[in-house]
């Protein structure tokens, strides 16, 4: 008679504790990175490239701001120079223009210390745009207060469209010149009818104009420098 076969007992392998594997062998960021951002390398590369490409928009934006700060007073000055107005008019209109660029200055200070910091420059760049309604308003207010109420048709229109062309030139920003350059063609166009200066209406009419064609100007200029810019898009590689 066979005698009965006993198999062997399985023996179980106790469990490894979790103490047990060292944590640089499991590379939690690596899979944690894959599981998020699970594209191909040249893509993400492309991403990169867009990042320095903001960054070193941003850093040029602060390193020509400091000129706009220079030139605001400057061209407040020869615009009181033309008016030859009284001097309430010229100390009140003068603390405006004076306080915008003294706006522009303390901005740049706070950012000129971390001038790559992408998160310091896009502070820098929303304080400066808040700055430059300001310094529209503050520059338009000058229709009501710098213009004398005789003022010719071309001084009205130079008033409106040489500070904004001086932005567009100074910043080469679109975006600069549409915030700073709305509320002077504004304010400046209500001067003429609301004063009224000597021109009246035509006197507006001509202020928008030239403002217009400002803007358009930096619209152009921005789309002519991104296309210079333009790089081939990458295919689809994910």
């Amino acid at each position: 008679m066979a005698l009965p076969v006993q198999k062997p007992a399985e023996i179980s392998k106790p469990p490894i504790p979790q103490a047990a594997i060292p944590q640089a062998a499991i590379p939690q960021a690596a899979i944690a990175q894959a599981a998020i951002d699970p594209r191909h390398p040249v893509a993400r590369l492309a991403e990169l490239h867009a990042e320095a490409e903001e960054t070193a928009r941003l850093a040029n934006l602060l390193g020509r701001s400091i000129h706009l700060a220079i030139a605001l007073p400057a061209l407040a000055a020869a615009t009181l120079a033309a008016g030859r107005i009284g001097w309430p008019e010229t100390v009140a209109w003068s603390l405006f223009t004076i306080g915008a660029a003294i706006a522009v200055v303390i901005a740049y200070r706070r950012a000129i210390g971390q001038p790559f910091e992408r998160t310091v420059l896009k502070t820098f760049s929303q304080d400066l745009s808040a700055i430059l309604v300001f310094a529209g308003f503050a520059w338009g207010a000058g229709a009501f207060l710098a213009l004398p109420a005789d003022a010719n048709i071309a001084l009205v229109v130079l008033f409106a469209a040489v500070p904004g062309t001086a932005v567009a030139v100074l910043l080469r920003e679109r975006e600069s010149v549409f915030l700073f350059l709305a509320p002077v063609a504004a304010l400046a166009s209500f001067a003429c009818v609301l004063r009224p200066l000597a021109g009246g209406a035509l006197d507006a009419a001509f202020v928008l104009i030239a403002c217009i064609a400002v803007a358009a100007s930096a619209v152009f200029a921005d789309a002519r420098k991104e296309r210079a810019n333009e790089v081939p898009a990458l295919p689809d590689l994910a």
